[in-house]
């Protein structure tokens, strides 16, 4: 959530920082602003809504100036109003925030004793006040940061202006992310590689606890403690083509064809197709010693690591505990010493499950990452780190970086296998096989991209959706029922089918759709029988399965959508395809913004 990007420059940043926003609006936002230091003055010019309103500011009230910031704002503190839009400001300092500080009404109540007074209802606020104070009373911006920084508790990324230091800027990071980028003669701030993709490639990641002043000459980086230190710079890759949609409608529908693409890439990474083989990276434990695994995960990730627990403990044989991580520490969960503690996590930011991630570090626990960003804080904590090889993912609604979870996850747990001795080499060798169809079968499935937009306006006037599915397919039910919530805005439920005739079945009434997850195999016949028990009730089903289950089946449904038959593995990512496509299509059929769902961020890094 929240974009964050600063430039020293040699001419005029504005467009420049409103394009790097543009390049972050993926992460979801409600208001934006940008600040620039011209002639003495912090120029500030903040807009409610989309970017294309804080165009239109800047082109009745431009900004001008070499050295700027800019924001986008997802609230928290406030409603999101441009008031509370970032970013804020004193007469001497501006500052973006990216975060959530937990103590601010301890210190806005310090600083409304000491006659300060407060335009926002933010708590990023109190820290625009804290460092202005500090300046005021003679200090350095360089001093005001290091005295205000250990006062916060919380998590931020912050960028700070300084009004009587035009070729200047200060960032700082504690559990948000913030990047360095260096230029010809200019220096950056920003959120993430990708909104300095078009600037430059060289950049380097602040670690915890960091920040750093930029000018055109440099960077200077200090660690908490306030000792100078040293960051590598590398190229980061990020492609400045990455947010284009090409001929898509929107980013989602893009990343959803990307599929069969990016999970071949990432199986690449993880098989050894002429040995038959799942080859990992470097292990530096003994996986064979492993008991008991922890999975910690939010949203869509989550539903990947549902499925992992499936493939664990069918394939390896391992008892497998999967916690939402916003609920994981606050149960005071068991972790016996030694345990596989495993996060997923598109972003590698998300601030519940990094929290998570520390407090299974500090109890033992041996720590694997599965993440999109490879140089992300989850990444560079990991014992074992599992990229995926997704690309940037731009839809706030999470599609190809889901199936490259699943991708790695079966590899992971296929290795589990092998390692406990509980796969024979042919059997490996058959996983390894049915993992290598999943990129043709994703083609396949996206073939029926035009019979599923059919079925769209059948589904767009309903109030009311469930989902069935059963074994592996019990998290793809779930995660249907998400992605049409998150674009669509109609609330859907997904259920595991044997469960319908605990409570679920007193919905169904010829109102409410219900779409049916069911492909060949051993569980069919159940999941079928489920089925049934709705169209007795009246349901209106969408049955979702391959020809010959729609053969047998689907006689009496409302519709059906075909996918090619597979193996029960690779059934997850292949049916990801037509859940999403429904989720999409529906959206556009009733007209929501598909690409920045209301409410929504892409990067949750506050708790």
């Amino acid at each position: 959530m929240c974009g964050i990007i600063g430039i020293v420059g040699e001419r005029d940043v504005a467009a420049r920082l409103v394009e790097g926003l543009r390049r972050m609006e993926y992460r979801g936002y409600d208001s934006a602003g940008v600040c620039t230091i011209d002639g003495g003055e912090l120029v500030r010019r903040r807009a409610q809504g989309k970017l294309a309103n804080l165009v239109e500011e800047l082109a009745a009230n431009p900004a001008p100036g070499h050295t700027g910031i800019a924001h986008t704002r997802w609230a928290t503190h406030g409603a999101p109003t441009e008031k509370n839009a970032h970013p804020h400001a004193t007469p001497l300092v501006a500052l973006v925030h990216n975060g959530i500080i937990e103590n601010f009404k301890e210190l806005r109540d310090e600083l409304r004793e000491g006659g300060r007074t407060f335009e926002s209802e933010t708590d990023t606020e109190v820290v625009v006040h804290l460092v202005s104070r500090e300046v005021e009373a003679g200090r350095s911006p360089e001093e005001a940061v290091q005295a205000v920084l250990p006062r916060l508790r919380g998590a931020f990324a912050l960028a700070i202006a300084f009004r009587d230091y035009p070729d200047m800027l200060i960032g700082a990071r504690l559990g948000s992310p913030l990047v360095v980028g260096q230029g010809e003669g200019e220096m950056f701030l920003g959120s993430d590689a990708l909104a300095l993709a078009p600037l430059t490639q060289d950049i380097a990641y602040l670690e915890e606890g960091d920040w750093v002043v930029i000018t055109r000459e440099g960077a200077t980086m200090r660690d908490g403690s306030g000792a100078e230190v040293t960051r590598e710079f590398r190229t980061s890759g990020a492609s400045a083509a990455a947010i284009e949609k090409g001929n898509y409608r929107h980013f989602m529908l893009k990343e959803i064809y990307e599929q069969p693409t990016v999970v071949a890439q990432t199986l690449r990474s993880y098989l050894r197709p002429a040995e038959e083989r799942v080859a990992l990276p470097q292990i530096d434990f003994d996986i064979s010693a492993i008991d008991r695994v922890t999975i910690v995960a939010c949203g869509t990730s989550y539903y990947a690591g549902m499925v992992a627990k499936y493939w664990f403990e069918q394939f390896a044989r391992v008892p497998v505990d999967i916690d939402f991580a916003s609920e994981f520490r606050y149960r005071d969960p068991v972790l016996t010493p030694g345990g596989l503690a495993l996060f997923i996590s598109q972003s590698g930011e998300t601030a519940d499950t990094l929290a998570a991630l520390k407090h299974c570090k500090a109890n033992g626990q041996v720590i694997a990452a599965v993440v999109n960003v490879p140089t992300s804080s989850m990444a560079r904590e990991a014992d074992l780190l599992l990229p995926t090889h997704a690309g940037p993912e731009i839809g706030v609604a999470s599609t190809k970086a889901f199936t490259c979870q699943l991708a790695v996850l079966a590899a992971l747990a296929a290795h589990f296998a092998v390692k406990k001795g509980k796969l024979t080499r042919e059997e490996e060798a058959d996983i390894v096989s049915h993992l290598y169809e999943a990129p043709a079968a994703l083609n396949a499935a996206l073939d029926h991209d035009d019979a599923i937009a059919e079925i769209a306006p059948l589904i767009a006037p309903a109030r009311d959706v469930l989902y069935l599915g059963r074994g592996a397919d019990f998290p793809l039910a779930l995660e249907g029922a998400l992605k049409l919530k998150e674009i669509s805005y109609i609330h859907a439920e997904g259920y595991a089918s044997g469960e319908m005739k605990h409570g679920p079945i007193a919905l169904i009434d010829d109102a409410v759709p219900v779409i049916v997850l069911a492909p060949s195999g051993p569980l069919f016949e159940k999941t079928v029988s489920n089925m049934q028990e709705v169209q007795a009730r009246g349901g209106k089903v969408v049955l979702i399965s391959d020809a010959a289950g729609i053969a047998e089946a689907g006689e009496g449904c409302m519709a059906t959508i075909e996918m090619p038959r597979v193996h029960p593995l690779i059934a997850p990512l292949v049916y990801a395809v037509p859940v999403q496509m429904l989720a999409y299509h529906v959206a556009v059929a009733k007209g929501t913004d598909v690409d920045q769902p209301r409410n929504l961020a892409k990067s949750v890094t506050v708790e």
